[in-house]
């Protein structure tokens, strides 16, 4: 089922629950994704393209989750740590340490890497293979970990 099809039954039920969070949540995802749709002068995304805006609305909370805590702000912590769960609700599984590590020796191996300078090379031919799956973060320290 598409991305969007499955906002839609959950904000309905969001509604009906009176859950006022999780509404205003799939509300601006929703608006992220026709503001996405614009941008790219489409009438309908594809799955790439929802998963790339799930993913930057994720890390922006993500991000503002970190200030927020290093602030002492526990009253907007509690806040963006329940937007974080019902975004990950729509997101593909993470791959495993091991799931990852696969991937990245593949794509070094496809790409014949041998230093850090290929580091660019390995990072655009695997991460539309991890897209929505790992954090681009994450694939980095893997990357780095290999090409030492």
């Amino acid at each position: 089922m598409a991305i969007v099809e499955l906002l839609n039954q959950d904000m309905k039920q969001a509604m009906k629950d009176k859950d006022k969070l999780k509404l205003s949540v799939i509300r601006m995802v929703k608006a992220s994704l026709q503001n996405e749709a614009i941008k790219l002068k489409q009438d309908t995304l594809s799955e790439e393209d929802e998963l790339t805006v799930l993913a930057r609305e994720l890390k922006q909370r993500k991000d503002s989750l970190h200030e927020f805590k290093e602030a002492g702000r526990e009253d907007l912590v509690s806040k963006l740590e329940d937007e974080v769960k019902i975004l990950q609700a729509y997101m593909p599984e993470q791959l495993s340490d091991d799931e990852l590590n696969q991937i990245v020796v593949q794509t070094i191996e496809e790409v014949q890497a041998e230093s850090k300078k290929d580091m660019g090379k390995v990072m655009s031919a695997l991460m539309p293979k991890v897209k929505g799956k790992a954090e681009g973060a994450r694939v980095n320290q893997f990357v780095l970990k290999h090409l030492q």
